[in-house]
């Protein structure tokens, strides 16, 4: 075997031109998403009026393995794909450890995050469909930043609606959304229905990823020539994300090295879903086994403490029905959460995983993961995202295990971005007046309790 760099890099050549469909190989498929009306399963023509009609299709496609990406995200991506597969060996020797530790590096582009994947995928559909603009939400703003940069590049109009605690506490983020010319909207907002009914309901709200979907999909609903674009959770961006597996894998298979334990944050489920996919769609297909671990805050912990229910995917309940890991489409979390791990729910994808018990699924407390970053910070030279933070906590945990047992396994985690424009969230902490908002089991059975009684 060759020495392994510090560094892996594919060529070019070998960014993936087709993406990897993980519903394909599921033997038990997600939940079909349904009709809040009627309760009756929905069918991709259903969500032309909120969706792409591309991008509805590829929401409902359960049995295509691989869908082809299209010329023209093929020559975006070579702006900053591949991405590279790094060997964190500085943190290896602070830990001490037998284990050889690598990440994904996602922050190699202006948005600083995984997000331009599906964010440039979605402004082509919509572009090529001959929109006017879309709409979406965000929450620590990766996300809309993202999307920002994919519909200036396609001509596109974009709107954002930006969690309110977000938009206050990450202006610069916001500014580079309106460079890319987006207009952006603290959320909940008083241009809404919803926004104002919302408002009303929960005065003086910071808001959430649920509260910022509703108003976005109202907007998208209620101007010719728009469509609403989401940043996670749906089957539709998993797919695309999953050429960050793809690449990873491609990147590990080139040294002969297996990963042991794959690690990623959750929030929606973007950046774990294409992270692991590819490794799952192995275990599926009885190729191999891996320890996959979603990593998600103890403030908001869909997987650990919800419920594996039909829920509305957002606050104002105008969306879709969706049967997830969640705590109620009515849970507010903690307005000091630093992340953009704000979201009531989980992937379907991702929760059809963990009920399987194909990955497993940890919460980790605030403090503890800013101090995984600084660490992480200061021996790598990478100011990691709060999100990816998250990761790199519990791939220390399992490192500092293997130091304990002398196992030298393989972990491999996401990191997803970078944390330049969340220097309020480490000001916080470095300050010493963050703190461990955990909600209670009564907190979130209220929230649960309003859950649609469907199956």
């Amino acid at each position: 075997m060759s020495e392994i760099p510090y560094k892996i890099y594919l060529s070019e050549n070998e960014i993936p031109t087709a993406w990897y469909n993980v519903r394909a190989d599921m033997k038990n498929k997600p939940a079909p998403l349904l009709n809040p009306g009627t309760g009756e399963p929905l069918k991709a023509e259903d969500l032309y009026p909120i969706f792409c009609e591309e991008l509805s299709k590829q929401e409902m496609n359960n049995d295509d393995q691989w869908i082809d990406i299209p010329g023209e995200i093929v020559d975006f991506y070579k702006m900053y794909r591949p991405s590279p597969l790094v060997r964190a060996y500085c943190l290896e020797k602070e830990l001490d450890t037998p284990a050889h530790i690598y990440y994904k590096f996602e922050g190699n582009n202006t948005s600083g995050s995984h997000k331009l994947n599906s964010a440039i995928a979605q402004a082509y559909y919509a572009k090529k469909q001959g929109l006017k603009g879309v709409t979406t939400e965000t929450g620590a703003g990766q996300w809309g930043t993202a999307l920002s940069m994919a519909t200036a590049y396609f001509g596109l109009d974009c709107q954002v609606y930006m969690v309110k605690v977000s938009y206050e506490q990450k202006p610069f983020r916001r500014e580079v959304m309106r460079t890319y010319g987006a207009t952006v909207t603290p959320s909940p907002s008083m241009s809404t229905n919803v926004g104002r009914k919302i408002n009303e309901e929960f005065p003086g709200t910071d808001g959430s990823l649920g509260c910022a979907i509703s108003e976005a999909v109202e907007a998208a609903t209620s101007q010719e020539g728009y469509r609403y674009v989401l940043g996670s959770v749906l089957g539709q961006v998993l797919l695309h994300q999953s050429v960050i597996g793809l690449e990873a894998k491609a990147a590990l298979d080139k040294y002969g090295i297996k990963a042991d334990t794959i690690i990623g944050c959750a929030g929606g489920g973007s950046n774990l879903g294409g992270l692991i996919s590819p490794f799952v769609g192995q275990m599926l297909r009885g190729e191999a086994d891996y320890d996959i671990i979603a990593v998600e805050p103890a403030s908001c912990p869909s997987l650990t403490r919800g419920s594996y229910v039909y829920d509305f995917c957002d606050t104002g309940r105008v969306c879709p029905l969706a049967k997830m890991y969640t705590l109620g489409s009515n849970f507010m979390p903690a307005p000091n959460h630093a992340g953009g791990l704000r979201y009531h729910g989980m992937s379907s994808i991702v929760s059809q995983l963990y009920d399987d018990k194909l990955i497993r699924a940890t919460s980790v407390k605030q403090t503890d993961v800013f101090a995984a970053a600084e660490k992480f910070a200061r021996v790598e030279g990478i100011l990691p995202a709060p999100e990816s933070s998250h990761a790199i906590k519990v791939a220390i945990d399992e490192a500092l295990k293997c130091k304990e047992t002398g196992e030298a396994k393989n972990i491999v985690f996401g990191l997803t971005g970078t944390g330049y424009f969340d220097l309020v969230a480490y000001q916080k902490y470095n300050d010493g007046v963050m703190d461990d908002y955990i909600p209670t089991d009564e907190d979130i059975a209220k929230s649960l309790s309003q859950c649609p009684k469907i199956g």
